[in-house]
């Protein structure tokens, strides 16, 4: 349930938006509390404690005024015996860089409590008992593994957001479980990772003991990875990969605060094809179930569910409610923080392809010769000219139509957007949207993501 240390904090917040809102057009109160506790097994250690990151550790609050002609927020660790002339001389403070005049933010009333509760609770002996199991599996499956890494983490969230018209609270919890198996022959060392998430602390723990045999074979199996000659090629895209094309390819570019800075080529193209017939892409914190999932965000807009792609037309961006007020745009429920001492800037959440109607084997077959892709690695993109660069962590070769066993590692896919994206011509009629992923604003401003999608048949630039 809602942390009794925010609890204990509605009604201070109701009394200093209200004496705020006497000398302010608006004023909300934002307020959060994370807890995270994570679980390491290793060969070499066994480890428990808080998870240490501002994602998963934090308690603070924002307050949000109009200042005249523009915003401004005050971040402090407690509102407990603040006192309105502190925060209003510090509001006061002489800006240091030109604002942009804008009006008045949307105040609609909604009062509403939000829950969202781990459905099997584990105690620590529990989830570290799972954890050796799988990590002794792991290091009998072949001598040449010579680590195996297990990772269980807790997140625990409670918000508050406090504005004159609206007080809205919400708890919810989500669990991650990583898997990272090390090999090494002769020198070469290759690793293999996995993952599993959900609300269910049990599910999490037995759906990674599920994916144990099958990575340590991987692990093994890479140590004879070969590189894949640059070219052209076809390919099948697993899920994983799919959702690094859609968080690459047009998760960024269509964050609405880099429309306000003329950073983002997408800007000019809400409303044209920017993709094939087959491709239809959504992001929303409502959209699916995952680590990104909330009920509302950062500064108090309900999560959305919002289409970005339809049948190949760029329809939507995301945005926060800033960046919407600018635009003269509804904002989408994309505001959010890596904790209470950062401000909020337009960010993913769910970000995913939809399923389509082909099945996978009809897929692979069309392929005379070509690559399976699998395993999310890294990737980039630069949202003003639409270039992408996306890492899988092996691909399979297809060769008239059956996938072989010939195993190349890492494979870098690369290329302009609008390209690949028209690329696309199969999609499968299965979906799946990976929950457990953190993605940064450049090189900071760190956030659970997710992404995913269907398998897809397009044809890119492999080296």
């Amino acid at each position: 349930m809602l942390s009794q240390f925010l609890k204990d904090r509605i009604a201070i917040a109701r009394s200093l938006v209200d004496e705020l809102s006497k000398d302010y057009a608006y004023v909300s109160i934002f307020g959060r509390h994370a807890k995270g506790r994570q679980y390491v097994v290793t060969s070499k250690q066994v480890r428990a404690g808080d998870a240490t990151s501002l994602t998963s550790s934090d308690a603070g609050f924002v307050i949000k005024v109009y200042n005249e002609d523009h915003y401004s927020e005050y971040s402090c660790d407690d509102i407990k015996g603040l006192a309105t002339e502190d925060i209003k001389e510090a509001l006061a403070l002489t800006r240091s860089v030109p604002c942009v005049e804008v009006g008045v933010l949307k105040d609609e009333p909604l009062v509403k409590s939000f829950v969202r509760e781990d459905e099997e609770v584990l105690s620590e002996n529990e989830i570290l008992d799972y954890l050796r199991k799988y990590k002794d599996e792991a290091m009998a499956y072949d001598q040449r593994i010579v680590e195996a890494q297990m990772v269980f983490t807790k997140r625990e969230i409670s918000n508050i957001f406090v504005s004159k018209n609206r007080q809205l609270d919400q708890y919810y919890t989500y669990n991650n479980g990583i898997v990272m198996i090390v090999a090494n022959q002769d020198s070469k060392i290759q690793s293999s990772y996995d993952v599993s998430y959900g609300v269910n602390s049990k599910t999490v723990l037995e759906e990674l003991g599920a994916k144990i045999a099958f990575n340590a074979k991987l692990a093994v199996d890479l140590l004879k990875a070969k590189t894949i000659p640059a070219g052209y090629y076809d390919v099948i895209t697993h899920p994983s990969i799919s959702g690094l094309i859609a968080h690459e390819a047009f998760g960024h570019g269509v964050e609405m605060d880099m429309f306000v800075k003329n950073r983002a080529k997408a800007k000019d193209y809400v409303g044209k094809r920017v993709a094939s017939d087959l491709v239809n892409m959504h992001d929303g914190a409502s959209a699916t179930l995952s680590a990104a999932s909330y009920f509302f965000d950062d500064d108090g807009v309900l999560a959305h569910d919002t289409t970005i792609i339809e049948k190949g037309i760029l329809k939507n961006g995301i945005s926060d409610v800033l960046s919407a007020l600018e635009l003269k745009t509804e904002p989408t429920g994309n505001s959010r923080r890596e904790s209470s001492r950062r401000k909020a800037y337009t960010r993913m959440t769910n970000t995913f392809f939809l399923a389509g109607n082909d099945k996978l084997e009809d897929m692979i077959k069309s392929i005379k010769h070509g690559f399976y892709l699998c395993q999310t690695s890294n990737g980039m993109e630069d949202p003003k000219n639409w270039q992408i660069q996306c890492t899988a962590q092996y691909a399979y070769e297809i060769v008239d139509g059956k996938i072989t066993d010939h195993i190349f590692a890492p494979v870098v896919m690369s290329g302009y957007v609008p390209d690949l994206l028209n690329s696309i011509s199969m999609v499968s009629d299965k979906c799946e949207v990976t929950g457990s992923g953190m993605c940064g604003k450049g090189h900071k401003e760190w956030v659970y993501v997710a992404d995913g999608g269907p398998y897809l048949k397009a044809k890119v630039k492999l080296g």
